[in-house]
Formats: C-alpha cells, structure tokens, sequence
C-alpha cells in the first residue's frame, strides 16, 4: 500500500511520543534517565547508525528526508519557544548586580574543563583513527576540550525544574553562569572552524542586537499582554534568524530575545501553561529528532575507554572549576557541588556541537561516538548526584544570591 508523506510523517509521529514514553513509564527510569534523556538515547537508537543499519528498509520509509525535514522544522521552533521563556525568566537585572560572581564562575566552569579536555585529547593525537582528516592538531585539541566544557542550557532547565530549583536563587544563578558560557561555546567553534568571517559577523549581530533591544523593549512596555504574546514570536524569529546566520547558533539568538524581556510584562500562570504545553506537545519532536541525525560508528572498545577518559576530565574538571570559584566567591557548604553537578550536563548541546566538528572532518566518528557517550553518560549522572545533595542542603536553594 502506497503511503504519502503526511501519513509517514504521522506514524514517525506515535514513534517519537509512543516509545520513549513506554521506555520511561514502564522501565521506571525516572530518577537515573528523566523522560529527556530517554527520548535522545531512542532516537540514537531508532536512529541511522543503529536501526538505520540493522533495517534500512524501515530508516529510510519512516524517516525519509521529507519527514525528517518536518521534524527539524517543528523540533526547531519548539526549542526555540522554550529556550526563549527560560530567558524570559532570567532577571538580567540582579544579574548585573551579580555581574563579578557571574564571570568568575562561568570563566571557571568553562575553562578548567576545558584545559582537562584538551590535555586528554593530546593523548589521542599520537594514535590513529581519532583526529579528522581536515584537522589541524590544535582545531582537534580545542574541539574535543571545548566538547568537555559544554553545558546544555537546554537540558539544564528540564533538569532544574525537575529538581523545582528554577525560580530559586541557587537556579537563576546556575542559568546565568551556563547562558555566559552558551554563548561562549559558539564563539570557540568560530575560532576551531577558522571561520574570521564568522567571528566579524558575530561582533556584528551583538552590536545590532543592543540597539534593538533598546528599540524592542520601547514599544514592548507599550502594548498590552495579548500583544506582546504576538510580538515576542515575531521578535524571537528575528533574533534566532540573526544569531544563526552570525555563527552563533539559533538558541543563542532564541535566549537572548527571552533575556532581554521582563518576566512582570507576562502573567507568571500563562507563562507557566506555555512552557508545560511546549515542553508535553511539541519539545519531544526535538530530543528526539536530534538523536535520530546522529550517525555514529562504534570502532572497537577503545571508544568505550576513551569515552570514559573524557567523562572523567569532563566532570572532574567542571567540579575542580566551579570549587575553586566556590573558595574565591565564599560560598557556603555544598553550593559548589551542586552548581558543579549541574552544570555538567552535556546531552544536546555537545551533540550538536561535535556534529559540526564530524561534518568538518576535525574529528572522526570514532571520536564522535566516544563524545556522545560521554554526553548521555553526564547527563544520566546529574539528577542522581544532586537529588541527594539538595536534601542534604535545601535551605541552601532559599538564600538570596
């Protein structure tokens, strides 16, 4: 029987929500693999590099490029709503108020991962099979190290309110460090891909994006609250349109145009269904889409060993960061390995970003899969470690920041 692309598309539809959510459900996976998680790793697995391979019949009816093409369109626009009320949320006002916290710990918790990562990646430059064909020494080294540092503010959210630490001091302070380090991240790719041009656009779109913002946040104070619902999208289309063509990436743009508007110009209970309908309706599209563009070869054990290698200078060296930010700023017991925790998670953001590094051959799909393990392996590891430390220090998340 003859199908089209809407009734493809529409059974690669109950795939996306049905599996993970039977995973989830029934394997009771809750605690050490949130729903998030289990929906990425499916769509690894339904994806061209598992089932792909085992049955290339089945990849290629379902998840043909015209139905893959619809899901990217829906899974970008999803993560775009929800990344943007995320900045929506953050108060950019007690953020510069907090501005010498926020540096010192968001350049700790980027950097020292990030020089860990680099020095595990000098130990493969010796041997075959991981630095890509078009790479430099110094492109490899700075891609997987940069790949070590990588927070995924994304799945931070989820995971913060998951753990109803969002709106609390302890969580602003978090998605301020991790939004520094967002936009960070694709700064570094600019520099790792050789891309001048890139980097020139990039100064280009922040200087625009400021004389916006002030013409932007002049008529939004202006309109009414249906109207500003309206203008938002038009106003997140915008930035995310500009962001992505400077190199930044869209949900850079996307959080940018939330961290801009203030949270008293929305209803906190509209906003709050919002975020709960995007993230039940239209955020699983996204997770896992994203696993299924991801082709990926295993290369032996040597991939599990390396993966573990990165994993270790990865967290250890995002804890060793964000403790020494703790000793310097004089934070209380604790805070520092539950910020650290967090901020370790990689999952998406990573993906994404060692994508790029595959499809510019600096890194081969040796080195590829080996990071993605490494991203769901620190992923799985954050609400385990965590949980418990919030219980043992909750009246921590109740402190003014």
């Amino acid at each position: 029987m003859h199908m089209g692309t809407t009734e493809i598309f529409l059974i690669a539809m109950m795939i996306i929500f049905s599996v993970p959510y039977l995973i989830w459900r029934f394997g009771n996976t809750d605690y050490f693999a949130p729903l998030v998680v289990v929906q990425i790793i499916t769509g690894i697995l339904l994806g061209p590099g598992i089932m792909g391979r085992a049955y290339p019949e089945y990849y290629s009816f379902v998840f043909n490029p015209q139905v893959v093409q619809s899901l990217n369109g829906i899974a970008w626009w999803a993560v775009m709503i929800f990344v943007m009320i995320a900045g929506i949320e953050l108060d950019l006002k007690k953020a510069w108020e907090h501005r010498r916290e926020s540096t010192i710990t968001a350049g700790l918790a980027l950097g020292t991962p990030l020089v860990f990562g680099c020095i595990a990646a000098l130990g493969l430059v010796g041997y075959a099979g991981w630095m890509g064909p078009k790479a430099q020494s110094w492109q490899f080294v700075l891609g997987i190290g940069m790949a070590c540092a990588v927070t995924a503010l994304p799945i931070l959210i989820l995971l913060m309110e998951k753990l109803e630490i969002l709106r609390q001091p302890i969580g602003q302070r978090i998605l301020r460090y991790a939004s520094l380090d967002d936009i960070a991240i694709w700064g570094v790719l600019a520099v790792i891909l050789l891309d001048w041009d890139r980097v020139g656009r990039q100064l280009g779109f922040l200087v625009v994006f400021a004389v916006a913002t002030r013409l932007f946040r002049m008529v939004m104070v202006r309109l009414e609250e249906r109207d500003r619902w309206y203008i938002s999208f038009i106003w997140l289309a915008a930035c995310a349109f500009a962001a992505d063509w400077a190199g930044l990436h869209f949900m850079v743009g996307a959080f940018l145009a939330g961290a801009v508007m203030d949270a008293e110009w929305f209803n906190q209970e509209k906003m709050d269904f919002m975020r709960a309908n995007v993230l039940m309706a239209i955020m699983p599209v996204f997770f896992l889409s994203t696993g299924l563009r991801t082709n990926w070869a295993m290369g032996g054990s040597a991939v599990f060993i390396v993966a573990a290698v990165l994993l270790i200078a990865s967290v250890s060296g995002k804890l060793a960061g964000i403790h020494i930010a703790g000793k310097i700023l004089k934070w209380g017991p604790g805070e520092a390995s539950i910020i650290g925790w967090l901020l370790q998670t990689k999952a998406l953001i990573m993906i994404i970003f060692v994508n790029i590094l595959l499809d510019k051959q600096i890194i081969t799909s040796e080195t590829f899969t080996a990071l993605l393990l490494m991203a769901i392996g620190s992923t799985m590891l954050t609400v385990p470690m965590v949980y418990p430390k919030l219980q043992r220090v909750a009246q921590l998340i109740f402190k003014t920041s």
